[in-house]
């Protein structure tokens, strides 16, 4: 989610500015291939999985922890506790930017106390996003530990966040723009690299 309001659809400047259009880096093939690699690290980290509770950064990461926990259940034959965790209040720029739509929050019966809690987010950027929903985390409960999942780390890192596990290390220039595309929300798996959109990324 740390690329969602600083890295906007790479696809629609290249038209207007006459830039070379967004590469696809990731397709849905390789998209399922290492949200499988990341439920079986999980579940090797873990011993098994049994006290892990997945959480969704809205909006393209609780898609992504969805898949994991279906990705966990085939794995160990359980269901996964699922959820998703709203950080817009807790985000540092909130005097900056414009209003912000609340998104939802879910936890699972059990709550995360005492429990091993996988933070889930599409891209890792700034960091920014991560801390603000270990904020938010805070303010729910205590898990006995925290480890964080991205789909893309695309590094540019702001503070002193890393993720545990990542589906693909992406060097970017801050000229560049990441966009993931998932099926439950834009209709098709992707990511995809092109510039930045410096006009809109100014008004955000």
């Amino acid at each position: 989610m740390d690329a969602s309001p600083e890295s906007p659809d790479p696809a629609a400047p290249a038209a207007r500015t006459g830039h070379s259009p967004a590469r696809p880096v990731l397709e849905a093939p390789d998209i399922a291939r290492v949200l499988t690699r990341i439920a079986h690290e999980i579940v090797e980290r873990a011993k098994g999985a049994d006290d892990v509770v997945l959480l969704g950064i809205p909006t393209r990461g609780v898609f992504l922890a969805r898949r994991l926990a279906a990705k966990l259940e085939e794995i160990t034959g359980r269901p996964q506790p699922v959820g998703s965790l709203d950080i817009t209040m807790y985000r540092d720029d909130l005097r900056l930017r414009p209003a912000r739509a609340l998104a939802r929050t879910d936890i699972p019966g059990d709550g995360v106390d005492g429990r091993l809690v996988v933070l889930v987010d599409d891209v890792l950027f700034s960091g920014r996003t991560i801390r603000a929903a270990l904020d938010a985390l805070g303010d729910i409960g205590r898990p006995r530990a925290v480890q964080l999942a991205v789909l893309v780390d695309r590094g540019h890192r702001e503070l002193p966040i890393r993720a545990d596990y990542v589906g693909k290390n992406l060097p970017t220039s801050l000229r560049e723009a990441v966009k993931v595309q998932l099926t439950e929300e834009d209709g098709r798996d992707s990511v995809l690299l092109g510039v930045r959109d410096t006009a809109r990324a100014a008004e955000r």
